[in-house]
């Protein structure tokens, strides 16, 4: 039973809520016609003055034409002249103006047909009466005859003017009615419209208040079942964190075992061929050929002594002088060192440091050594022209450092073995400097960790706990 009454009110309220979006929808659809139309009938209504507008101008550049002919012939004042010419062209861009306006009127073409051909004329008379007057230098009597003339063409032309905007005004009337008709019935589907939104409105505040309380018990228990979701999933990931990060330090361990180990095992039988080699250059004649052998013997051997002097240096923990300092201070020296390779490669800077960070204990002299490891291994990594972006802020009572960069990335597979000692992505590398680095953060009991993809660069982000 309550199954069905469940069922019944689901099925009132689908059946609501489709009959009011059906009404809601033809009401819009209507709106929007009559919204296009009002549109476009307020267009023509523009239309219609801008040519009522166009006309008179052209009839003030005629007027001021002519006033300017008249002021030249009583002042010579060449400035008139100049006035008369600009009214002219004025004039003749209006009329184009205003013949485009109407190019879709065919009366109005007619009638700016023969408004056109009148106010030539009307200016070839006062170029005739500029004329007569230059040559004579005075008013003489054909000016004057010429004066009732021009006042008949000016008429003409008035008479033409007010016959255009008298046909204008009445498709202005028309246009005019018809645009107060189309917002007239906006207004109506409007009103419509808000009564169905009312309507609408009560209808599902009724049905919502039925079926909350079904709903907010469910979404108690949701939000139950989701936090305690969410507090295994943050257990888990610092679990996680604390795993990756023991396991970092039992590999890092096991790397100097290793690294001592062999050291131990390769420094016996290389001191043996020290002593040999300098046995041999002390009892052996002099050769050229037996030098050069010698030599290349000592030289490797030499090299092979350094590249374990290098690996036990990364991997040995080494007494760390603890200040209090700000981090801002370490970053900025380390990016110092770093700024002959930045501008080689014209690489571009972004810092963002968090002014009020809090102070950190930590060796300044080892933290700038692992920062600049990161920095150049970041710059080593792009192309000319690369971002390098160093980030700092507090948070959750650790300092936290970010190094990023513009660079080709890194895969899965080397992203696993980036800190092992000897492994390097680059052509002329030892493979020791982020081993060094991870031996320096490890020390100061902070974590570092890398974020990389191929083709969209690399981030180093290491956090130190707060002094």
């Amino acid at each position: 039973m309550i199954k069905n009454l469940v069922d019944k009110i689901a099925d009132h309220t689908r059946w609501g809520y489709l009959t009011a979006f059906i009404i809601l929808l033809i009401s819009y659809i209507v709106s929007f016609v009559s919204a296009q139309h009002l549109m476009k009938q307020s267009a023509l209504v523009n239309h219609s003055n801008e040519v009522i507008h166009s006309v008179e101008n052209v009839v003030g550049y005629v007027t001021r034409g002519e006033s300017a002919v008249r002021g030249y012939i009583i002042t010579q004042n060449k400035d008139l002249l100049i006035r008369y010419y600009k009214s002219r062209n004025n004039a003749d861009s209006a009329l184009k103006k205003v013949k485009a306006l109407t190019i879709d009127n065919p009366v109005q073409q007619k009638n700016m047909d023969s408004l056109n051909v009148l106010i030539n004329d009307k200016f070839l008379w006062m170029d005739s009466t500029l004329s007569i007057f230059d040559n004579t230098h005075s008013i003489t009597s054909e000016i004057l005859n010429k004066r009732t003339e021009g006042t008949n063409k000016m008429q003409k032309v008035e008479l033409f003017t007010k016959q255009i905007q008298r046909e204008e005004k009445n498709l202005f009337y028309k246009r005019n009615n018809q645009l107060a008709k189309y917002s007239d019935l906006i207004k109506g589907f409007t009103i419509i419209s808000l009564i169905v939104a009312i309507l609408l409105t009560i209808y599902s505040i009724i049905t919502f208040n039925k079926e909350n309380k079904a709903k907010l018990e469910a979404s108690e228990k949701a939000a139950a079942y989701h936090k305690q979701l969410e507090l295994r999933i943050e257990e888990l990931a610092a679990l996680n964190i604390e795993l990756i990060e023991l396991r970092n330090i039992e590999k890092f361990a096991a790397t100097g075992r290793i690294s001592r180990t062999i050291a131990h095992e390769v420094r016996n039988p290389l001191t043996n061929i020290n002593l040999a080699t300098e046995q041999l250059q002390n009892e052996v004649p002099a050769n050229d050929d037996v030098n050069l052998l010698l030599q290349m013997i000592s030289r490797n051997s030499n090299r092979i002594n350094q590249l374990i002097n290098d690996l036990l240096d990364s991997t040995k923990t080494s007494e760390l002088q603890y200040t209090k300092t700000s981090i801002n201070t370490v970053l900025n020296e380390s990016l110092e060192l770093a700024t002959d390779r930045i501008g080689l490669k014209h690489i571009k800077v972004i810092k963002n440091f968090d002014k009020d960070i809090c102070p950190v204990f930590i060796d300044p002299e080892k933290i700038k050594i692992a920062f600049l490891n990161i920095i150049v291994n970041a710059i080593e990594a792009m192309d000319d022209y690369g971002t390098l972006s160093l980030f700092t802020e507090s948070k959750s009572q650790f300092c936290n450092v970010k190094i990023s960069d513009t660079g080709r990335g890194l895969s899965k597979e080397d992203l696993a073995r980036l800190f092992e000692p000897y492994f390097t992505t680059k052509e002329k590398g030892k493979g020791l400097g982020l081993t060094n680095t991870q031996n320096i953060i490890l020390a100061h009991d902070a974590h570092i960790n890398v974020e990389s993809e191929p083709g969209n660069g690399t981030s180093f982000t290491i956090s130190f706990a707060f002094a």
